[in-house]
């Protein structure tokens, strides 16, 4: 794969925050934005793209089987009701009955739970770090940095980030596109009044953006193998990134809303079209907004040229 050209690594020292924004009315945004869409292409932002959507999903995958084990360990009732009732409201017919007859068979008396769980968890935790691992290599190559971290290092930070950047952007992912569906079988269950649905309606946005900026800002800042500016000039790639984020989830959960007769008709090929092509959409939106922070800090630099030719 390509490398764009390399941003020079400049002292926090030198870099005030204003200057971030003298430098972007310098360059003028259109230029900029241009320069950052050059860049992506230069660092092959799209092949890194489709790599991390594919390890999202082997991330996805054993993560239900933990949740199915998690159902079963708890031994509860409601929190099974509750999940049962959400797959069926986002994923009708033969695509949501896949799902639901994985939770009934994980609650059977007979099936290990706890086995379910750990095995599921350990799966989901490895796979994350292997695509926390592939945005290092993805933004090393934007920002120009040919080698990746020493291995055990490099995955160790993977793990971390995906403890925690990854579990806020699944938490974020979950509350935006399935948010209502949750909340309507969470209130069947619980009886909740028509103020606790306002008040999970609501706040389901805020809480989600929250999530999701955090996370940017922290694969922003820790992934790529180089000396990070402060936030203020990782700021607009970041705005970028969620902005776009937050716009294709939410096309899945419009998606996911008008798709009852699709999932009638393709069964559980309708929910995973939708999801992988989130899952890359999600992934170009990450590498342009790193593309746009990278960018900026070039433009400062005086290195505007983002290919290395």
């Amino acid at each position: 794969m390509s490398t764009a050209a390399t941003v020079p690594v400049t002292s926090e020292l030198d870099l005030e925050s204003e200057e971030a924004i003298e430098t972007l009315r310098s360059v003028g945004l259109a230029d900029l934005l241009r320069r950052s869409f050059m860049r992506f292409r230069y660092a092959d932002g799209f092949s890194h793209s489709r790599a991390l959507a594919f390890q999202f999903i082997l991330t996805l995958l054993p993560g239900v089987i933990a949740v199915v084990g998690l159902a079963r360990v708890l031994d509860q009732e409601t929190f099974t009701a509750v999940l049962t009732g959400t797959v069926q409201d986002i994923a009708p017919g033969p695509a949501g009955s896949v799902l639901t007859q994985a939770f009934e068979q994980g609650s059977g008396e007979s099936r290990p739970g706890g086995t379910a769980l750990a095995l599921g968890l350990v799966a989901a935790i490895i796979a994350g770090a292997g695509a926390m691992g592939q945005i290092e290599r993805g933004s090393n190559r934007i920002y120009g940095v040919e080698r990746d971290r020493p291995t055990v290092r490099k995955y160790l930070i993977a793990t971390a980030l995906a403890l925690t950047a990854g579990a806020a952007t699944v938490a974020a992912f979950v509350l935006v596109v399935f948010g209502s569906a949750l909340g309507d079988s969470l209130g069947s269950e619980k009886d909740w009044t028509d103020i606790a649905h306002t008040v999970w309606s609501i706040g389901r946005w805020p809480l989600g953006a929250a999530l999701v900026a955090g996370a940017v800002a922290l694969l922003f800042r820790v992934s790529p193998n180089r000396h990070q500016p402060e936030a203020s000039w990782l700021a607009l790639g970041s705005i970028i990134a969620v902005t776009l984020w937050f716009a294709f989830t939410g096309l899945l959960a419009v998606y996911v809303s008008v798709s009852d007769d699709f999932g009638e008709t393709y069964g559980p090929l309708a929910g995973f079209i939708g999801l992988l092509l989130w899952a890359f959409l999600s992934a170009v939106a990450l590498f342009l907004g790193l593309s746009v922070a990278a960018q900026l800090e070039a433009e400062r630099a005086g290195a505007s040229n983002p290919s290395r030719v």
